[in-house]
């Protein structure tokens, strides 16, 4: 696989590999690396000037906290002043996974990472190179991955490699590296869970479920709105440059994405027909990158209906209609 011009690109991750990105995210240097969710771009969560890197790149408002990405629970205190019994619970059901805890800061956790508040979201992601890339920093004294999607600010998260590069790779010096693991497994952002009060919230919704946050601690999910601010949760996000209508067949010549049991419209041009909302969650951003490839002005979706991963689907899409 050729290397874009002003990054590296490592398609195949040995350990000499991660070795490498660890002492160049040491140095500074940016890391583009795959989660199960979607691609991350990290830096060292303690390095001011690197973290400010990652805003530049992505065109990021400064007072948008990021999410920083530990190794495992025993990094949990290094970054926290405080966690109820609930939020351990929660991180010894679903770390590594695709939630993010949002607890007191410690000192270490800085205004740079947390956007100014009180407050830090933390997560153990479970692709095996992300937690590679981790436990390679933290052998040489790394603290942790600050890392938001690899994607401009308010676009469609990547999924694969290639389309970090397609993204952001531009925009990317000859110090950094993209990292590729193949195409995200989950396919949308983690479940944000906040663990400041008495009983979890959920601030984004993912694939860990508010009944599975439920079973887990044994708590019901408070459903009040929370003033914390936390990633992807704008009224505009995750769009693409097409149009998004929700809820309507695609005419001809339109993009069309839906279950696989809704047939295509005449004239449409089908972008993804998942058969679960698994599979719907995995493909939807590409398929919405698709569109763009394609020149689509325009794509009709009918989201997946229910609960749970579904209601992650459709926080995305009504977000992805707004426009940027």
């Amino acid at each position: 696989m050729s290397a874009p011009a002003n990054s590296q690109f490592f398609s195949n991750c040995t350990v000499d590999a991660l070795d490498q990105a660890a002492l160049a995210l040491q140095k500074g240097s940016l890391i583009a690396f795959p989660t199960e969710t979607v691609y991350g771009l990290g830096a060292d969560a303690t390095n001011a000037s690197a973290v400010a890197r990652i805003y530049e790149v992505k065109g990021r408002p400064s007072d948008h906290p990021l999410i920083v990405h530990i190794a495992g629970l025993e990094s949990l205190e290094s970054w926290t002043s405080d966690f109820p019994v609930y939020a351990i619970s929660l991180a010894r059901d679903f770390w590594p996974g695709p939630m993010t805890l949002v607890l007191p800061r410690s000192g270490m956790a800085k205004d740079f990472i947390t956007g100014g508040q009180e407050t830090v979201g933390l997560r153990v992601p479970a692709h095996p190179l992300a937690l590679g890339l981790l436990h390679a920093f933290k052998k040489i004294g790394g603290q942790g991955i600050a890392a938001p999607s690899a994607n401009r600010f308010g676009q469609v998260s990547p999924t694969t490699a290639q389309a970090v590069e397609e993204e952001i790779g531009k925009y990317l010096s000859p110090i950094d590296f993209i990292l590729d693991g193949g195409p995200a497994l989950v396919g949308v952002e983690s479940t944000i869970i906040d663990c400041t009060g008495d009983s979890p919230r959920i601030l984004r919704h993912g694939a860990i479920t508010k009944e599975m946050v439920e079973e887990s601690t044994g708590l019901e999910v408070v459903e009040e709105e929370s003033d914390i601010r936390v990633p992807g949760t704008l009224e505009r996000h995750y769009s693409p440059k097409a149009e998004v209508i929700l809820d309507v067949m695609a005419e001809p010549g339109e993009g069309f994405i839906a279950l696989s049991a809704i047939p295509t419209p005449k004239g449409a041009i089908r972008l993804a027909s998942p058969s679960t909302t698994v599979e719907y969650a995995r493909v939807l951003y590409a398929a919405l990158r698709s569109a763009d490839t394609q020149g689509i002005k325009k794509i009709a979706v009918i989201p997946p209906e229910g609960d749970g991963l579904a209601l992650a689907i459709q926080d995305r899409l009504v977000r992805a209609s707004r426009g940027r």
